[in-house]
């Protein structure tokens, strides 16, 4: 006996990755800026699906939007076939002269200025098709339930069950200030010093306020800074500490300009940190978008923080 199917038409096809976008993200406004429509538009077609259907797909409030069971059920099974289809679509474009797509990457505000910036202008120039959409932010983000294709962060802060590549060496950590306050303050000669000078404290992506690390060979201590500023991003702390705010903690790549010009100076310099350096990470459950292996390559191929850079000392 031949099963009678309901003709699954294309309206429903594109219906259907309207309806995952809107289930990973729980938001139509967060599922439309992913799929590039208006929030009316796919609220619009999830009727226009629910009405074909018969069923209820969605439980909407004026809060949240959560999946009915009928919801879930189709979400377990077309989840994996669409995006098995998704991976062929994107293997085709191994086959063309000029690859052709669209990636959306989160990047941590560090990684942007040090990596990206001096990557992107190679890279638009040899695959101008590849359309490259770029999240910066340092908050800790789930980058697949966010609609990402990958992340980049420092190497000690990749989730663990994510797949880590790395793309830079480790980096150097310093503490550093303006001259004029030093003038007025002074230097401090031992981390432990820091207690009494005003500081320029760090919140992390977590909400939590970060403790600066340094070592001197065997020795490590990590500080819990004083200071009535805290920021959540580098570029305002590099702006405090050039205006007098008080010691300033980077890395080093991103302060060195400032400590190469004199506008600042390195504090506690036998005292500096090593750690991580940025890592792409992204879920090994998918196929590497071809776009996003390329900018790997790229970034490796270009190295702007190579291991003698990175290490290149101020003193």
């Amino acid at each position: 006996m031949v099963k009678d199917h309901m003709q699954l038409s294309r309206a429903d096809l594109a219906d259907f990755l309207y309806f995952l976008a809107i289930a990973r993200h729980g938001s139509f406004r967060r599922a439309a800026s992913e799929m590039g429509v208006t929030t009316s538009a796919l609220s619009h077609a999830m009727a226009g699906l629910e009405a074909r259907r018969g069923v209820r797909l969605l439980n909407r409030t004026t809060r949240s939007v959560t999946l009915t069971a009928a919801g879930e059920d189709l979400r377990a099974a077309i989840e994996g076939p669409l995006e098995s289809i998704g991976d062929a679509a994107e293997n085709l474009n191994r086959y063309r002269d000029a690859p052709t797509g669209r990636i959306r990457i989160n990047v941590l505000e560090d990684a942007a200025a040090l990596l990206l910036e001096p990557v992107m202008p190679h890279f638009v120039e040899r695959y101008p098709e590849v359309v490259v959409d770029i999240s910066v932010s340092n908050r800790m983000v789930d980058v697949i339930a966010s609609g990402f294709d990958a992340g980049i962060r420092y190497g000690g802060t990749v989730p663990e069950d994510m797949i880590a590549q790395r793309l830079s060496p480790d980096i150097r950590w310093v503490a550093a200030a303006s001259p004029a306050y030093l003038a007025k303050h002074g230097a401090p000669s031992t981390p432990d010093d820091l207690r009494h000078h005003r500081c320029v404290r760090i919140r992390l992506g977590n909400d939590q306020l970060y403790h600066w690390e340094f070592e001197r060979g065997a020795e490590a201590v990590a500080v819990d800074a004083p200071g009535s500023v805290i920021v959540d991003n580098s570029h305002a702390a590099v702006g405090f500490g050039l205006n007098d705010v008080g010691i300033i903690y980077g890395a080093e790549p991103v302060l060195r300009p400032h400590l190469a010009s004199g506008a600042l100076t390195l504090v506690l310099g036998d005292w500096a940190s090593m750690g991580p350096g940025f890592h792409l990470y992204y879920s090994g459950r998918r196929q590497l978008p071809t776009g996003l292996r390329l900018l790997k390559q790229l970034i490796r191929e270009v190295a702007p923080l190579d291991r003698r850079q990175a290490s290149a000392s101020l003193l």
